[in-house]
Formats: C-alpha cells, structure tokens, sequence
C-alpha cells in the first residue's frame, strides 16, 4: 500500500514537471505580453514594434537622468527605463542602453564642457528649484537622451509637455510622450526611404532665411526641395506640399495644379495670412490692415474651409517691446501684451497637438467650415476664451498698447484658428473647364483619401532673425522673453501626421492617468485606515490560528 502511494506521487512529480517544461517550451515559440493597467501605460503601439524589429544594426541610447533625483524626477526615469525595457525586448536585444548622470564629470571644467556638447545636440538643462533641510537648493537637470545608430547621433528631449500645466503634470505629459519620442529619434537615424516634401515658392511666400529653423528641421527626415507651380515642375513625387505665407496672387493654372496634385492622393499644408499686417507698418498711426488677394478662397471653399478676412485680438498674447517714456537722454522700454499675437494654448485632443506647450501666432484670422461632402473636419488650434474678432480693415498700431483694454468686449469665446480636412474631396473644376493652357489630361474630380490642414496664420512657420549677426533664430523662439515656444514641435507633427503612412505618430496618443490620493479624505480617515492596515491583519491571522488548532483538536482528540 505505502509502496503504491509513493509511485503515485513520484508520477504527480514528474507529470508536473514535465507540464512545466512543455509550459515553458510553448511560451518560448510563441512570445506574449500582458498589460493589466486600465489605460495600458505599459502597451507599445505596433506601429512602434514593426520598427523595432526592423532595425538592421543595434541602436545605443544614453539617457542623462541619473544620480540625486526628485521623487517626481525618479518616476520619470523610470518610465523611460520601463520604455526602453519593451524597446530592448521587442527589437531582439537590438536596443542597449545606459542612465549616466552629467554631474559626475571630473573637475568642473570637464562638467561644463560635458553639458555644453549636450547643449549642442539640442538637450538643454533644466533649473530645478528645491528645498533640502529648510536650504533652497539649485540643480541642473538633462531630461534628454543621445540615439545613436550606426555611426550618426540623434539628441531627444524628453522632458516636454504644456508649461502651463503644474510640474507633476509636465511630467505626467512627457511620461506619456516618452515611446513616440524616443521612436521617432530612432525612426529618424534608420530610416533610409526619405519622403519628398515640396516648398511652394513662385507667390512671395516665406524666403530661404525666414524659414530656415523649419526647413533645418525638415531635412532631419525629409528631402526638402523648393516647387515652382508656374513652371513645368512635376509635383506628383512629392509626399507633401507647403504653402508657407505667399503673399501674391496663385494663378489659375498654378490653382489647377494644387487640385489635381491633391485629387492624385497629395497632402497639402496652407499656412496662409488673410490679411496684409506687420509690425513694420504698425509703428504708424494711420496703417489699417486690408485682404490679401490670393485667389485661394472657392478652392478651399470647395475643400470645406474658409479664411475669414479679420483679424483675432486675444487678452493671452504674447508681449511687445515699446518705448513709454525717457528716463534722461535713455529711453524706457517696456515688453506689453499685444493682442494680435495671440498665444495658442487651447488645442484638439488629437495626436498632432496632444500635451503641447504654447504656439506664439502673429496676425491670424478665423477660420469657419463650409459643407464638403465626405470631408472630416477637426479643429486643431483655438484662441482663449477671452477673444474676438475684428472685421477688415482692421486698425493696427503699437500706440494702441498704451490703452487700457476693456475686457467686456473680449467676448467671442474660443476661435478655431487650424483645421484639419480628411477624406475625399471634390475638385474645383468638377463640371468646370480646365484653365487656359493646362494639360488636362488624367484629370481627376474626386479624390482617394488624403488630408490637408489649412492654418490661418503664415508666421507660424517664420522664424526671426538675430539683427546682430544675420543668424536665423530657433522656430518659436521669442528674444524678449528668451521662450521657445511649440511652433516647431506643431509643424512637424503636423508634417508627421500628413507624411506618415504607417501612423508612428498615433504612438502620442498614449495616456497615463494620475491618480493622486484625496488629501481631505487621508486626514479625515488617517486613523481609521492605520487600524486596518495594522491591527487588522493581526486579528486574522490571530483568528486563523485559534480556528485551526481547534479543529486540528477535534481531529486527533478521537484517537
């Protein structure tokens, strides 16, 4: 009997064990990954791991956040470290990485040399203020990380997000944004099938030095090359078309040519003024700003759109520089809040525009949506909630900033400023004749699905120029304040979102909840739940023991 049982149990033994072999066998054919969180923090988009296990050589990334870090700071990396974990994983150990701290630099000249040539590849310190021990204590934080891929660096921030929004939110954001930027890095330095992007020139739009910070940041992933409509220049090659500022008319065949390039699938981005303003003119009492004649309105009309010709006057605006008075022989400036530069901090919940940081815009008007059948129209960008418009010609002087503003008339709520127009769209010259001298052949009258953003203001796009040297500036960058604000992060994920047939922008979609603790609740309850934790337990385990040895008593007593 007692022989019989043991070979019973030697088979329950190694039928275990080989269920565990077979198990593990199984799980090594065929890999998978549970994420159990609500919103799937720990999920990675498979546009991001068709990447990854695409790569051809072995990516190193060096992230600079180690060392002292905040509690705030430490959740941060360890989102990172979670990230690149998956990226290791899903690429097949191609992914290698390591967390240095820039602190630990010998000397302090090796320091300031190690954080200048971050500096230099486009990570910038961050100044954390803290207090330690009742003392404030000032750190340099580097929340960026170097790519490497086959010989060539990438720098990424990763520390981004909308500085309106409180510490822990930025770093909420950026927690969020960490696989779409790291991604992005890597999608950047291997990827060798460059989409061709086409700046529209021929109608006075934004010259070589005015979009140069943009154009620079375009050619990182895009071949970039300059379109002459008037010309007999194929577009049809080109992923993308931008039509940045033009200020002079667009000829009918120049117009027929948008049209079919878009009915053939083309995407296009109209950064367009509707009216003539600038602050070189602004300086005069007498300047009002009148329309631009481009010739443009029945074709976007047609596509679902249409530019309204005023201008929007917003109480969250960036600031001016003027003269208020004279202090000696030295005149006094002063930076105040000009209400043509509106500040764009209100945006779509949409992967282009998703934990942003502020757009500065100059001089932009409205934007309405007409009927447009089989056309998806979302608004991007929206003024502040204290705006309105004012109808051309619209008075425009810095004198005016000396006025005190009435807030009763800043009333027309948020003001769509950027569409974005999806679907199949119908040409202008459906049931119309093709313009004078035009080839018409292949023509098209509705389109396949293709997308197109339409933005009512061209200085989005233009950079300023340093008037020391001749130097372009950083695209949002603003010499007064010494703020960068999220122009160029807006243009290119828009360029993203109208190029990228395989969605690796969605990957900025992705959203981590917080959770904070009811402070209230905690003090009200602080008691209560320290019994449970504490006492609570105890108890069961105290009841579990007494319950058990008196039914073990039970049991034997009958022997």
């Amino acid at each position: 009997m007692l022989n019989g049982k043991k070979t019973g149990d030697l088979l329950t033994l190694a039928n275990g064990i080989a269920f565990v072999i077979l198990l593990n066998g199984l799980a090594s054919l065929y890999f998978f990954r549970i994420d159990l969180t609500e919103e799937k923090r720990y999920t990675i988009k498979p546009q991001t791991i068709t990447l990854l296990k695409n790569l051809d050589d072995e990516v190193f990334v060096e992230v600079f956040l180690e060392g002292d870090l905040n509690p705030g700071f430490k959740r941060f990396q360890k989102s990172i470290r979670e990230t690149l974990e998956e990226f290791r994983i899903y690429s097949n150990n191609k992914i290698k990485f390591i967390f240095t701290d820039p602190a630990q630099a010998q000397g302090q000249k090796a320091r300031n040399e190690f954080m200048s040539e971050l500096a230099s590849k486009g990570i910038t310190p961050m100044n954390v203020i803290e207090t330690e021990n009742g003392q404030r204590v000032e750190k340099f934080m580097f929340p960026g990380a170097v790519i490497s891929y086959e010989g060539i660096e990438q720098g990424v921030m990763l520390l981004k997000g909308n500085r309106a929004q409180n510490a822990q939110q930025v770093l909420n954001q950026s927690i969020e944004g960490t696989e779409y930027e790291l991604a992005n890095a890597i999608y950047k330095l291997s990827n060798i099938n460059r989409k061709k992007i086409g700046l529209v020139r021929g109608h006075d739009e934004l010259d070589s030095l005015q979009i140069a910070s943009f154009n620079n940041a375009l050619l990182e992933q895009y071949d970039v090359f300059h379109v002459d409509l008037s010309k007999k220049q194929r577009v049809e090659g080109y992923q993308l078309l931008i039509v940045a500022k033009p200020k002079k008319e667009f000829s009918p065949s120049d117009k027929y040519k948008l049209d079919q390039y878009l009915m053939h699938g083309g995407r296009i981005l109209f950064m367009l003024d509707r009216l003539e303003a600038n602050m070189d003119s602004a300086s005069r009492n007498d300047y009002f700003a009148f329309p631009y004649n481009l010739n443009l309105d029945d074709q976007l009309f047609k596509y679902g759109v249409r530019i309204n010709p005023d201008l929007i006057e917003d109480r969250v605006s960036g600031k001016y520089p003027i003269v208020v008075g004279k202090a000696g022989n030295r005149p006094q400036i002063m930076q105040l809040e000009w209400p043509f530069f509106p500040l764009v901090n209100q945006y779509a919940d949409h992967a282009i525009t998703r934990n942003l940081d502020a757009s500065l815009t100059k001089f932009v008007s409205s934007i309405d949506t007409v009927k447009a059948v089989g056309v998806k129209k979302t608004p991007l960008m929206f003024s502040s909630s204290y705006s309105r418009k004012m109808t051309a010609p619209v008075k425009v002087g810095v004198d005016d900033l000396r006025k005190q503003l009435q807030e009763g008339n800043f009333n027309d709520g948020k003001i769509p400023l950027a569409y974005l127009l999806e679907g199949s769209f119908t040409s202008l010259y459906k049931n119309r004749f093709a313009p004078e001298g035009v080839d018409a052949t292949g023509f098209l009258e509705k389109s396949s699905a293709t997308k197109v953003i339409v933005i009512a203001d061209g200085d989005l796009a233009r950079n300023d120029v340093n008037p020391r040297d001749g130097k372009p500036q950083p695209l949002g960058f603003d010499p007064f304040s010494q703020y960068t604000f999220a122009n160029q992060d807006l243009l290119m994920n828009m360029v993203a979102y109208l190029t990228d047939e395989n969605g690796l922008i969605n990957a900025r979609n992705k959203e981590v909840k917080i959770r904070p603790l009811d402070k209230e609740k905690i003090k009200n309850e602080r008691n209560l739940w320290q019994i449970t934790n504490l006492v609570l337990p105890l108890a069961v385990l105290l009841i579990f023991g007494i319950t058990r040895s008196y039914f073990r008593k039970i049991k034997y007593a009958r022997f």
